[in-house]
């Protein structure tokens, strides 16, 4: 619920559905002491990086310009594999108050800039879901470009965090608690090898009483100097088995169309 992610507008989505969720007593909108859950969206340890890519795929040193990244992503309206992608109208995209408790775990959390310690040169955020359809997969889709060298150490905090944090941590949100109890590995997409990079997590989240399991998945790409974060979350207990691949190769073809 990463940015996917760091993710403002989608947990905004999130936090208008917490309703919904109260209701049947699931734990994305439990309460207890310290902060709320939108595009986190969500990524894999043990994962190292896929070949290395031709240079004209590295990008400008100076990272791409919000223009250019939003050229490359979803257009508000536009078919997202089987979903529709459209654009956020709450919060700031470079906002985002979700934290980690430990800090070292933010990553998984938010790779926002103002809480995850890289701050991006631009930055796009889409979200993919049906409309109308509440209780379906919502995909948080965010595309951050950084200075040079930035976005390769965004994917090496992001794989530590997984290492390091597979046992669990606690996301600090504006009203309430998520326990996570645990990131684990999860199912990289076949095109995974087109990119520089790429990294993919599944989280167990606990509900309020400890009872209840969500899940959630968080999948990273970087192409030289963007980052691609999707990540994928249902208001149920549902474990909806990672991130719908058809939505990241319609936004990753879209990119790699846009940087040839």
């Amino acid at each position: 619920m990463f940015g996917v992610h760091g993710a403002g507008g989608r947990r905004a989505v999130v936090g208008a559905g917490c309703a919904v969720v109260a209701l049947v007593g699931l734990a994305g909108c439990g309460s207890g002491g310290g902060s709320d859950k939108d595009e986190a969206g969500r990524e894999g340890a043990g994962q190292g990086p896929a070949p290395s890519r031709p240079a004209a795929t590295a990008g400008p040193a100076d990272g791409l310009t919000e223009a250019q990244l939003t050229a490359v992503a979803f257009a508000d309206g536009e078919p997202a594999g089987g979903l529709t992608a459209s654009e956020y109208t709450l919060d700031g995209p470079l906002g985002d108050s979700y934290t980690a408790d430990p800090a070292p775990c933010q990553p998984l959390v938010s790779l926002a800039g103002d809480v995850s310690g890289h701050a991006p040169v631009a930055q796009v955020q889409r979200k993919a879901d049906k409309p109308g359809e509440m209780l379906g997969v919502t995909v948080d889709v965010t595309l951050r470009s950084y200075g040079d060298g930035e976005a390769a150490k965004v994917m090496a905090s992001l794989e530590r965090a997984g290492r390091d944090c597979a046992g669990g941590f606690t996301e600090v949100r504006a009203v309430a608690r998520a326990r996570y109890e645990k990131a684990e590995p999860a199912a990289l997409p076949a095109f995974a090898d087109e990119a520089d990079e790429a990294k993919a997590y599944r989280f167990t989240v606990l509900d309020v009483k400890g009872k209840l399991k969500l899940y959630e998945y968080l999948t990273v790409l970087r192409s030289g100097s963007t980052t691609l974060a999707f990540r994928a979350e249902i208001l149920g207990t549902q474990d909806i088995g990672g991130v719908p691949e058809d939505v990241m190769a319609a936004q990753w073809r879209k990119f790699r169309a846009g940087q040839a």
